[in-house]
């Protein structure tokens, strides 16, 4: 028996495999970038604070020279600790493949001490000719991958897509079989906020076989990042966190799987709910804001989703303790666009500002000559 150990506290256990599910555009890879970045640099908070990791980066869809190393630069990596995973087939050099390489990659994840094998996104490393919409064929490439993880303490954490259906289940709008949410043992959703006004997103933990299911979701935004080359400044997206969130994703689907009735009845409950904070001189105990929504036929859960749209915070006072309601008066109406889709910003000339962390600059070399190799 042994305890589980976390590679991100109680969010990405260490030695098992994590999904990081999401629509388009709204910063996935970045997240990726941002794990690489913390753990070369040793400020995860987990198992290896204070200790600087390698990490494995599989990507499939993005250049290296262009999108995924200058990405990596802007979130402060340490690109010596940052190997890009080429497999030789008899002379030819093709990229890694499940469940394939996996004996291999376990070999270059032990003799480098890899922490992360970041998989940009994990469906694109699934063999062909494995079905991953039937669950019984997309298990023979996880299986393999979730002991590889296993035995080697390695967090593996895969992107994957949210599917085009209307459910607000973050597990059942991933693409693929129902495997892979299930084989995983966490699941990180992201959604983008639209709520929130200044194109953020929320982070939350969807699924967590192995600890707290109530860690706190995270709010980030996405900054514009000049990265300097020998050919001239690049322009790429930088994920930034910027707290915690007191909605989650399963909120935000919710929200749009609300249908034309329901959204209109919690732009009503908003409406009361500021008119009544402040005929009651912009607060009032949760009890009492209770009582009187019921009198105007208001649910409960009706009540509670219009506290964003009625900027009304909700805190915990005094002692005995209360729930107190406040109109935040000072919050100035939705002004901010949203966050520009991946591809878009890598061409977005920003004004002057902050550059990313420094180090050497990411190049490519020749693939290695072992079977599996890792090179920078």
């Amino acid at each position: 028996m042994r305890p589980v150990r976390w590679t991100w506290d109680n969010r990405i256990p260490a030695g098992s495999i994590t999904l990081i599910p999401g629509r388009e555009g709204i910063g996935k890879s970045l997240t990726l970038a941002w794990l690489a970045g913390q753990l070369t640099r040793g400020t995860l908070p987990g198992i290896h604070y204070g200790t600087p990791r390698a990490v494995i980066y599989a990507a499939t869809e993005d250049s290296w020279a262009q999108t995924i190393a200058p990405r990596l630069y802007a979130a402060g990596a340490d690109l010596d600790l940052v190997y890009r995973v080429d497999v030789d087939n008899d002379g030819a050099h093709d990229q890694l493949t499940l469940p394939r390489d996996c004996n291999g990659l376990a070999v270059e994840i032990e003799e480098l001490g890899v922490a992360l094998l970041a998989a940009d996104p994990l469906l694109s490393l699934i063999q062909a000719g494995i079905d991953t919409h039937r669950d019984r064929d997309l298990r023979t490439a996880l299986e393999p991958l979730a002991k590889l993880a296993d035995r080697t303490g390695c967090a593996v954490v895969g992107l994957a897509h949210f599917n085009k259906s209307a459910n607000t289940d973050a597990l059942n709008l991933i693409t693929g079989s129902r495997a892979f949410s299930a084989v995983a043992r966490a699941v990180m959703s992201i959604a983008r906020d639209d709520e929130a006004g200044d194109g953020s997103c929320v982070m939350s933990q969807s699924k967590s076989n192995l600890g707290r299911l109530d860690v706190p979701s995270l709010r980030y935004i996405i900054e514009s990042v000049e990265v300097p080359t020998d050919e001239g400044p690049a322009y790429v997206g930088k994920l930034v966190f910027t707290g915690e969130s007191d909605r989650s994703v399963a909120d935000i689907l919710g929200d749009s799987g609300d249908q034309g009735d329901q959204r209109e009845e919690r732009d009503g409950a908003a409406a009361w709910l500021a008119d009544y904070l402040i005929s009651q001189g912009g607060e009032a105990a949760w009890a009492d804001v209770r009582k009187a929504a019921r009198a105007e036929g208001i649910a409960e859960r009706t009540l509670q989703r219009a506290t964003r749209r009625a900027r009304v915070t909700v805190t915990r006072e005094g002692f005995p303790s209360r729930t107190i309601w406040r109109l935040d008066t000072g919050n100035a109406p939705y002004t901010a666009t949203a966050v520009a889709p991946q591809s878009r910003q890598s061409r977005h000339v920003p004004e002057a500002g902050a550059t990313g962390a420094t180090g050497a600059t990411a190049h490519e070399q020749s693939p290695t000559n072992d079977h599996v190799g890792a090179s920078l």
